[in-house]
This record gives C-alpha cells, structure tokens and sequence, in this order.
C-alpha cells in the first residue's frame, strides 16, 4: 500500500503572510482571503492573540500551536490534533471540534460557547487513492485529558465525546449536553452544571465537589460521597424564602427605614444561612449593614445595590453580578465568588464621619475567573484570595493587600502590575 500523503508544514513566516490575509477577510478589508489550512502541518507554530474566526483547520495538525487569546469564533477544526496546544483565554465561540484531539490542551479561562466537541472521524487519501483514518495513529485517550478549568462551555455539544481525566473545574458549562459521554476520572469542581445533561455518562472517579448541579440530568449514584461534597442541586440548602417570615420586599423596605433612622426604627436584614439563590430582589437595593453569614446567594444580581459594611462572609455568591455597587467596607472573607462580576463595582475603604477607614474584606476568598473591570479596588483585603485568572483591566489597585494571594494567569494593564506582589 502507498505511503499516505504528508500534511505540508509550513514556516512561521508563511503562516503570518495567510494569517495577514485572513484577517484582511475577518474585518471586510481589501485583499482578503479566507485561510484554508486543512491537513496542513501547523504543530508549535504562533497564533497568538490573532484573528482565525471562520477559518479551515480540518485534519490540520496543531500539536503544541501557540493559540493563546486567538479568535477562533465559528473556525472548523474538524479532527485537527490539537494535542498539548496553548489555547488559554482563546474565543472559540460556535466552533466545529468534533473529533478534535485534545490531550494535553490548555483552553483554560477560553470561550466555548456553543462549541461541538461531539464524536467525529476523518477519512484522509492516500497516493493510490486508498481511504485511510486522519491521525490513525492516535488513540481514542487523546480526545481527553484537556485542561478546560474556568471556560465557557455554555450551550456547547459534546454528547458521546470523550473527556477522560480532563480538566472542567469552575468551567460554566449552562446547558451543555454531554449524554453518553466518556468522563472518568474527570474533574468537574466547582463547575456551573445547571440544566446540563449528563444522563448515561461513564462518571467513575469523577470529582463533583461544590458543583452547581442545578436542574441537572445526572445519576451521581455512583459518584463517591467524598467527591459530592458542597454540591448545589435543585434542593434548597438550609432555610429558604418562605422561611423569612414576610415577603422579602417588605423586609428591605424596613431595613432601609432602619438604616435611614440609625437603627431606632424599622428592622436589619439578616439573611445569615438561608438560601435566596439567583433572586432578582436585591437589585439597585438599600442593604447597607446587611447580614448574609453562610448564605446560598448563587447567581443573585445585586447591580447598583448600596452594600456599604455588610457582612457576607462565608457565602455562596458564585455567578453573582455586583456591577456597579457600592461594596465598600464589606467583609466577604473565606466565601465563594468564583465567576462573579464587579464591573465598575467601589470596593474601596468606607469612610466614617469620624475619619476612620473601613477596607472591604475579601481574604481567603475564591475568587477565580471574576470580572474587575474598572472596579475600584484600593486597599482591598486579598490576603490569601484565590485570584487565578481574575479580570483586572481598568480597575484601581493602589494599596490593595495581595499578600499569600494566588494570582495565576490575572489579566493586568501593564501599569497595574506594580501595585501586586512580583
């Protein structure tokens, strides 16, 4: 039998000219040309920050490309072998991967939404015209094994795949089908699983802990009992709503007349262990020195709410949207705010009439994956935080306190960086 056809390789200085061209076509610019990259030999080469939305990568081989924050929004990567390749923070919005191979691939922090990870095969031509299995070669293991922690995987396709041993931890996974999938040994941590289906799944060894399991199609009968620890399902943890004993309206009213006569009318908020989960109540609410100790606050939107010294410590506000609220003096130390936003949020010391400084305390908080763009962060308490990957373009972070803070793969303006530890 005829040797198969060798995929082309191609220098960095040739894939740049196509790059150029292909962008010239993503933005309507003259002269441009819709790369077609198909079966073409790409491994360690440079896409880096670069425009490849819509292009032609099937078959192609991109073993250990650099693809880090690239654009590749509707691009088809049909079988390519994307083993060991940066994509950290990549776009591949609406993407075609299937039968993609992925061992070893970082795509953590990327966008994935409505991407198709589903089973595929690939035929490729041999010199005598015989059809031979695209990357024969590779076993069925290396659609597996990816690092996906902290991607939007919401709406994506991947029934049937094959994600053994792979990475999804903290990942926003809303939606996603993965019926009929290989997921042993796979760690789902911390991931939003709402109203994902996940039904007929090979679960063996894998690793639930403090996923949001909202609505979800799953049996975790055999899921270990260590490996379901702090898990969110559909059923209310603790106290819920009905348990407040008046509506929760009403209940904000008399805290604002509490704050408003300095205590002498009216009734403080204390929401402390009771689970209040994706509530639209609190929006551009008066809730300042409210109490929420422990509390299940999952996905609740507080923009534009006044949360001056309000103590939340300990609390579930993962998915949470403070966009634009006054959080200043807050103590939410030790609670969990893994994918919340804080989009122009003022999280800077409360200043009392007596002149003294209250700073907003995140310490030892998770607070991976979060939005900080244009927040004011000065003097904020970080101490010991998880911050991976955080957000921080545009906010300000002059004398916050990131000692002991874990600050793996932040996003920083290049004069933000002096204000945090080297």
């Amino acid at each position: 039998m005829a040797d198969e056809i060798k995929n082309i390789r191609l220098t960095q200085k040739q894939l740049d000219i196509l790059i150029n061209n292909h962008e010239k076509y993503a933005s309507g610019r003259m002269g441009g040309v819709r790369a077609n990259l198909s079966h073409q030999n790409l491994s360690g080469l440079s896409f880096a920050k670069r425009n490849m939305s819509d292009a032609d990568f099937t078959g192609a081989i991109l073993a250990d490309a650099d693809l880090r924050e690239a654009k590749l929004d509707r691009a088809v990567l049909f079988c390519a072998d994307l083993r060991n390749a940066n994509l950290r923070k990549a776009s591949l919005v609406r993407a075609d991967c299937r039968g993609a191979l992925l061992r070893g691939a970082n795509l953590a922090a990327s966008n994935m939404t409505g991407i198709d990870l589903r089973e595929g095969s690939l035929a490729k031509a041999t010199t005598d015209g015989t059809l031979n299995a695209a990357h024969k070669e590779h076993k069925a293991g290396d659609k597996g094994g990816a690092n996906l922690s902290g991607a939007n995987l919401s709406g994506a396709k991947m029934s049937g795949a094959v994600a053994a041993a792979s990475n999804f931890s903290d990942a926003t996974m809303k939606s996603v089908k993965l019926s009929k999938s290989s997921l042993k040994d796979a760690n789902f941590s911390g991931a939003n699983l709402e109203n994902a289906d996940l039904s007929e799944c090979d679960l063996t060894g894998v690793n639930l802990q403090s996923a949001i399991l909202i609505g979800t199609a799953i049996n975790l009968s055999e899921v270990l009992p260590e490996n379901k620890k702090g898990i969110l399902t559909s059923e209310t943890v603790g106290k819920s709503e009905k348990d407040l004993g008046m509506p929760l309206d009403q209940l904000i009213k008399l805290h604002k007349i509490w704050v408003d006569s300095s205590g002498q009318k009216g009734r403080k908020l204390d929401i402390s262990a009771f689970d209040l989960r994706n509530n639209v109540g609190f929006v551009n609410a008066e809730l300042t020195m409210m109490r929420g100790v422990g509390a299940i606050l999952y996905g609740v939107n507080f923009t534009k709410t006044q949360l001056q010294l309000v103590d939340l410590h300990e609390a579930d506000l993962r998915h949470a949207n403070f966009k634009s609220a006054d959080m200043r003096g807050g103590n939410y130390s030790q609670s969990m705010l893994n994918n919340a936003s804080f989009e122009k949020a003022q999280l800077q010391p409360l200043i009392l009439p007596s002149g003294r400084t209250l700073p907003t305390n995140m310490s030892n908080a998770r607070l991976r994956y979060v939005d900080f763009t244009g927040a004011n962060l000065q003097h904020v308490n970080f101490h010991g935080a998880d911050l991976s990957d955080a957000n921080f373009v545009g906010a300000k972070l002059e004398g916050a306190n990131f000692s002991e803070a874990k600050l793996d793969g932040v996003h920083m303006d290049i004069d933000q960086k002096k204000f945090t530890p080297q």
